[in-house]
């Protein structure tokens, strides 16, 4: 490859970043719901529980990790958990009853009315994620959709969805890491109120 090639290839991906992160600005009403929504239950009680597979995973346990930790300011930590992180848990169930179980399971045992689920899918289609959130309903808990115009299905069955404007993979998980840190800078500011 020349230097010219690589630099073509770089500049590519910066410039379909931009475009992407700029589309973002449809998804602000979205973004504010979620964090307004999260508020309001961990106000009253409630826990964040968040999922995903792969790259989703690394942002399920990225968000849970900016409210139980901190984002930018000193605070208490904030219940939530990821349901990603027990290899034993999810292998259990992906071995007893199926892979696509791993999330709904682990929802159905630990979820109440008043929590919070989100579930991350570029994709909008995976089997997993779709479970977890229809899990997440029947429990009476609020249901989140992190995903793409790839997963209008996903969102439309989620009670609230933050839906990246773009459809490769990279731009979704970008956004979504964008969408997590914005929706985690609200939770800050109402949570060092107090």
């Amino acid at each position: 490859m020349t230097q010219l090639h690589v630099d073509r290839v770089i500049a590519r991906q910066l410039e379909r970043h931009t475009e992407v992160a700029y589309a973002m600005h449809s998804q602000l009403d979205a973004i504010q719901a979620v964090a307004d929504e999260l508020i309001r239950r961990l106000d009253s009680g409630g826990v964040l529980y968040t999922y995903g597979n792969g790259g989703s995973a690394a942002d399920a346990q990225h968000l849970v990790g900016e409210l139980i930790g901190r984002y930018l300011r000193e605070r208490r930590p904030l219940p939530a958990v990821a349901l990603v992180g027990d290899a034993a848990v999810t292998s259990c169930i992906a071995n007893d009853y199926g892979y696509e179980d791993v999330f709904s399971r682990q929802v159905q045992a630990l979820v109440r009315p008043g929590d919070m689920v989100v579930g991350f899918s570029t994709s909008g289609t995976s089997p997993t994620v779709v479970k977890g959130l229809a899990a997440a309903r029947s429990a009476g808990a609020c249901s989140v959709a992190f995903t793409s115009r790839r997963g209008i299905g996903l969102a439309a069955a989620a009670d609230l969805a933050i839906v990246v404007p773009a459809e490769e993979t990279a731009r979704i998980q970008e956004m979504h890491l964008l969408a997590l840190h914005m929706v985690s800078e609200l939770v800050d500011q109402w949570a060092a109120a107090f």
